[in-house]
């Protein structure tokens, strides 16, 4: 790794890092590449949060994730993005929904220099050039089988995934992106995204990782909406157990999160949420790099099943699960209820 890399935003060492909030989650409309979506990240005291798509005509909207979240009225996302900044957001965080007929085994598509989150992260920047663009690295959004990774009779071939998530990575990067996310939970591949970024010259472009990504039942409503679950094949595995973890096994988070901080990583994630915040304590007490943790889709869809037939006060409820993820050590949250948690802070 160079010597010479600056540290960026959340960079390792560094004293400023805050609690931060990231909603995201994707919209409801596609044209022919597909379609982009936004999630957004700021201080949680000073910030609104909400998820957006883009098309090819700029177009964005509020996302429909799971049934209980309401559409809103579209909006041209150049001026979403500058609403947001007014707002005090400081960062958007991007995920992309391809159609079928631009995917394939190796995620070609998300190597486009003109592909869908290529756009997206360019038409962020013309709108608000100081606005801090994080961006999602994987390859089952583009997967013709739905995976992570590339298959190859019923295997995920681990070291030529993360070749490719180093190609996508790096076109992010050039594309203007400050941040690049990897969620697949490749071995090493923190360290290849880190040094193919450094010999393009992106020396400042900061990797949060997913480190502690466990292989879990919670995620059911963000596959449906992504259609990023894997396909119902002969010889494709029928699940990501082979490379996310054992929700059983506590040890394997430790030594996956040391080895990506170790290969290059700024920002270490759990996932799910409320399920682990024992992991997340741990890796706490652990590292000195700021530690996410995700709450996922289904965490979201349960609370407000439950508020709908009554059962629950959904706000009370909502407030002490990310009050909990925040005790547990979390310096950053990625959650659906980001917008809704940061308009009761705002009013209070």
């Amino acid at each position: 790794m160079s010597s010479t890399r600056n540290n960026v935003v959340f960079g390792r060492g560094n004293p400023d890092s805050k609690l931060f909030v990231i909603g995201e989650g994707p919209g409801q409309q596609e044209d022919e590449q597909g379609l982009a979506f936004v999630g957004r990240a700021g201080k949680m005291l000073d910030s609104a949060f909400l998820s957006v798509g883009i098309d090819t005509n700029k177009d964005c909207y509020i996302s429909n994730i799971v049934k209980c979240r309401p559409p809103n009225n579209r909006k041209p996302l150049e001026n979403e993005v500058k609403e947001l900044w007014k707002l005090g957001l400081k960062s958007v965080l991007l995920f992309v929904k391809v159609p079928d007929n631009l995917k394939d085994n190796k995620g070609t598509e998300a190597l486009n220099p003109d592909g869908l989150m290529q756009r997206a992260i360019k038409t962020v920047k013309n709108a608000c050039p100081e606005m801090l663009v994080m961006t999602d690295v994987a390859l089952d959004p583009f997967s013709s089988y739905g995976h992570d990774g590339i298959v190859d009779n019923g295997q995920i071939i681990n070291d030529d995934t993360a070749e490719v998530l180093a190609e996508m990575s790096v076109s992010h990067a050039e594309a203007g992106a400050d941040f690049v996310a990897p969620s697949d939970m490749m071995d090493g591949r923190i360290l290849t995204i880190r040094e193919a970024l450094e010999d393009e010259g992106f020396i400042n472009t900061g990797i949060m990782s997913y480190s502690a990504k466990y292989a879990s039942a919670f995620y059911g409503p963000f596959r449906d909406a992504l259609d990023s679950a894997p396909v119902d094949m002969v010889d494709v595995p029928k699940d990501k157990k082979t490379y996310q973890m054992d929700y059983a096994n506590r040890f394997e988070a430790i030594r996956e999160t040391e080895m990506d901080i170790d290969e290059g990583a700024d920002i270490v994630m759990v996932k799910p949420g409320l399920c682990y915040l024992d992991i997340v304590r741990e890796i706490k007490n652990e590292v000195d790099v700021p530690v996410a943790v995700y709450q996922v889709s289904g965490e979201y869809a349960m609370l407000k099943a439950a508020a709908e037939k009554g059962w629950l006060d959904h706000d009370a409820v909502m407030l002490e699960q990310v009050t909990a993820i925040k005790r547990a050590g979390a310096d950053i949250i990625a959650s659906y209820f980001a917008k809704d948690v940061v308009k009761i802070i705002n009013h209070s």
